[in-house]
């Protein structure tokens, strides 16, 4: 299958997903996903300043998760779509490598629980030893 997705170095991926372990963040990012924004647009929902709000957008910047411009005074932020992708396409091979170890577990479990002789319950086997009792 050819992949349009860039693969992402390990310190990629760090950025991106240490960007995206911030409540507030994924908040900008989730508005993000409507359409671009200014930045006065996207603090609204946040109890915290402006330049707080910069400090996140600089950091989903880094991790290039967005994208900055500026028009006269206004400055927006856009989502860069390709950079969730390459996340989404990271944790799909994990998801599937987690999944084969799971399913492999428990064939493995279920192989061995079969290949055990059967266990008397304990009733059973309280039975059997009154009946060798009465027997002798």
């Amino acid at each position: 299958m050819l992949s349009v997705v860039p693969e992402r170095t390990s310190e990629e991926l760090d950025l991106l997903f240490g960007a995206l372990a911030d409540a507030t963040r994924r908040g900008i990012v989730e508005q993000l996903a409507v359409g671009e924004a200014t930045v006065t647009e996207l603090a609204a929902p946040f109890s915290i300043s402006l330049p707080a709000i910069s400090r996140h957008l600089k950091v989903l910047e880094r991790a290039s998760i967005i994208t900055r411009s500026q028009q006269g005074r206004w400055r927006s932020a856009r989502l860069s779509p390709t950079s969730l992708a390459s996340a989404a396409t990271w944790l799909l091979l994990h998801e599937r490598l987690w999944a084969e170890r799971v399913d492999r577990l428990d064939e493995h479990l279920a192989r061995r629980i079969s290949e055990q002789p059967t266990t008397l319950t304990e009733s059973e086997s309280e039975s059997e030893s009154q009946d060798r009792s009465q027997e002798r």
